[in-house]
């Protein structure tokens, strides 16, 4: 039976891949990581040199909507993804990983790939790391789902009722992309919500309602 010369040049690139250290920071909550970038940076010269590449393959793939503290809607998106890393005799070996992502435009999926790509680098090549405990470059204080039949009725008249002005100041006070929320609701300004729309920006901020 003929060689498969996959496992020779895994093993040839995890000889040369030093360690990957956390040399990222989080800029909304300062803790250091390892980026994609310094991952891709450390292995792409060895697979060069020995001739690996992959091919993924999106296996399954689920998003929804969620929304954070700050009342900011997110794409949430998870990925099953199978990477087959291929050398030059067609040989290969599959690596099945899940990324998860999150955003609030189109680049949620994306960052699912991504963080799915570095832990299949980090497992089939054996990666030196410090600790494999990696939080990534983004966290999301994200309220939690109510389960379904449990979902509180709008009060008489809410829907058609302006914010308060307390819930106004509540809201000027506590929402930072407000561009955004009111973008979501399809109002122009903070004072144009109704009752229950400001309700539910501040329920989601932890506040009263």
């Amino acid at each position: 039976m003929e060689k498969e010369l996959i496992y020779e040049a895994i093993s040839n690139v995890m000889a040369e891949i030093g360690a990957v250290g956390k040399n990222s920071r989080n800029s909304s909550q300062g803790f250091m990581y390892r980026g994609i970038d310094a991952v891709m940076n450390a292995i792409n010269p060895a697979l060069v040199k020995y001739k690996v590449f992959v091919a993924p393959e999106v296996l399954e793939q689920t998003r929804e909507e969620r929304t954070n503290s700050r009342g900011t809607v997110l794409i949430y998106s998870i990925c099953k993804i199978k990477f087959r890393f291929y050398t030059t005799d067609g040989s290969h070996v599959e690596v099945v990983t899940i990324g998860e992502g999150m955003d609030s435009g189109d680049k949620a999926t994306n960052k699912a790939m991504s963080i799915a790509f570095k832990y299949a680098c980090f497992q089939l090549f054996c990666i030196p790391t410090e600790e494999m405990v990696d939080p990534d470059s983004e966290c999301h204080e994200v309220t939690p789902k109510q389960a379904k039949g449990n979902v509180e009725p709008p009060k008489e008249n809410d829907g058609a009722k302006k914010a308060t002005e307390k819930q106004i100041a509540y809201i000027k006070q506590t929402v930072k992309e407000i561009d955004k929320m009111l973008a979501f609701y399809g109002v122009e300004k903070i004072e144009d919500l109704t009752v229950a729309q400001a309700s539910a920006v501040i329920a989601a901020k932890g506040g009263n309602k």
